[in-house]
């Protein structure tokens, strides 16, 4: 079949562009912005990449057309002409369940937060259980090197990401993938473009419950009271607990470490034994114990998994060590939202110790331009020395008053050679330790480029 992807760099649909190409499919695609590294990827596995929504570029007519969901709505010169010519298309997540999904054990990660890294955790478990299985994750995997493949059946893993599916399905898309195992990592408010507020989330989210079958296994924390509600309007499937803390019942971890580099696993109170790794922090460790049960309901023994969970290597982009130089360590990490802004920072804190750390944020979400958490973000940064804010030109709100509150630790800046003029001042300074944590889920204007540039890194 001949396919061709509107909006292609996204991960989701760059990624199933793979799967699609893995598939035997000959895959072209068009999108805005053609940039690295998903441009790299795509190039590299012989898919034709085409830049901006040109009615052109779906000439000779394909066989269809998959539309995403990102920057493509009616009016686009692209979407126009498929309607118009009246080519049969679908949405990504459609596309994949009609294509990929149907007849495999799908293992489903959604939550707020820790969607990437818990299924990328997954995955690597039942690789090293010899199952290689398929996935499609929101993220680069830095024991896998690619965002996705089909592997081989029953299991797929894939990141059920809430957001809308295109503009012709307003549904979450995570509904379009029916998983027999579902991980519910935790839920706050987020995607303030679409959702207007938590309840319309956990609407979504009680229709994901609604498809998992009564033999399947739904995966939360034990403590989550946006999740209780979602559960308390009714549930068909056993649901698993887990805690970071000692729990007679359910999974549990307990640290060794003060910075979660080691905790031991422990299922209805007793031990199941200890992951050692790199990653760092208690949401790690939350993540990690998700991962664990949901292996285990796919047939893997809690030994077995633990073991793989010790040689994990983390995601890129994921408090990901990008440069070290003297006694500087530079690290990006995808934080946009003030709980993962937080747990993150909290995590590289218990690490350090009294080493200085400087959190520089991009705001590149539309719900933090929006200024809905903006109240958070003081408190979300406390364990940061210094706090760079990024202003981008389509801030809603008052950055001004936020820098105000903490002048001592707060700095606002409108462009990324300001910040990286300021860090220059810090940056070879051998007097002491210095942890620079770059957070954002978007491009941040290219700042990583400019550091490597300016500092020969």
């Amino acid at each position: 079949m001949n396919l061709h992807i509107l909006g292609i760099c996204g991960m989701l649909m760059g990624s199933l562009a793979l799967l699609a190409k893995q598939s035997g499919h000959q895959v072209s695609g068009s999108d805005q912005n053609v940039y690295p590294p998903m441009s790299t990827q795509l190039s590299e596995a012989g898919i034709t990449l085409m830049r901006g929504y040109h009615a052109s570029h779906l000439k000779p007519d394909p066989d269809l057309v998959i539309i995403g969901n990102a920057n493509l709505p009616r009016g686009n010169p692209a979407v126009e002409y498929v309607l118009d010519r009246g080519l049969d298309y679908v949405s990504g997540a459609e596309w994949l369940a009609r294509y990929i999904l149907k007849d495999r054990w799908v293992i489903a990660v959604a939550g707020t937060h820790g969607k990437t890294t818990t299924a990328s955790m997954v995955a690597w478990i039942l690789e090293s259980a010899g199952l290689e299985p398929g996935f499609l994750i929101g993220g680069i995997p830095s024991n896998f090197q690619e965002s996705a493949r089909l592997g081989n059946k029953p299991f797929f893993v894939i990141e059920a990401d809430e957001y809308d599916t295109s503009y012709f399905d307003r549904r979450s898309k995570f509904l379009h993938y029916r998983p027999r195992t579902a991980i519910l990592n935790n839920l706050e408010y987020d995607h303030a473009d679409i959702f207007p507020d938590l309840g319309a989330i956990q609407e979504q989210f009680h229709l994901l419950v609604r498809s998992i079958p009564g033999k399947g296994r739904i995966i939360r924390p034990e403590q989550d009271a946006a999740l209780d509600s979602v559960l308390e309007k009714g549930c068909w499937t056993q649901v698993e607990y887990i805690s970071c803390h000692h729990a007679d019942q359910g999974w549990s971890a307990v640290p060794v470490t003060d910075d979660c580099r080691e905790f031991d696993i422990l299922i209805d109170g007793t031990r199941m034994g200890r992951v050692k790794w790199d990653l760092l922090g208690q949401h790690n460790m939350h993540n990690a114990q998700a991962a664990l049960a949901a292996a285990r309901h796919a047939g893997i023994e809690p030994e077995t998994a633990i073991d793989a969970m010790c040689s994990f290597k983390g995601v890129k982009r994921r408090m990901e060590l990008l440069f070290e130089t003297g006694l500087t360590r530079i690290y990006e990490d995808f934080a946009h939202h003030p709980t993962a802004i937080e747990t993150t920072l909290k995590g590289l804190r218990a690490s350090v110790g009294d080493a200085e750390i400087i959190a520089v944020i991009e705001f590149a979400s539309h719900t933090m331009k929006k200024g809905v958490h903006r109240d958070s973000l003081a408190a979300a940064c406390h364990p940061a020395n210094k706090v760079m804010w990024f202003k981008p030109d389509s801030l809603a709100w008052r950055l001004e008053d936020l820098v105000q509150s903490d002048a001592d630790r707060f700095s606002m800046h409108t462009s990324t050679d300001e910040i990286v003029n300021m860090l220059a001042t810090v940056i070879h300074d051998p007097s002491r330790a210095q942890h620079i944590l770059i957070m954002s889920n978007g491009s941040f204007d290219g700042i990583y480029d400019k550091l490597r540039t300016r500092f020969n890194l």
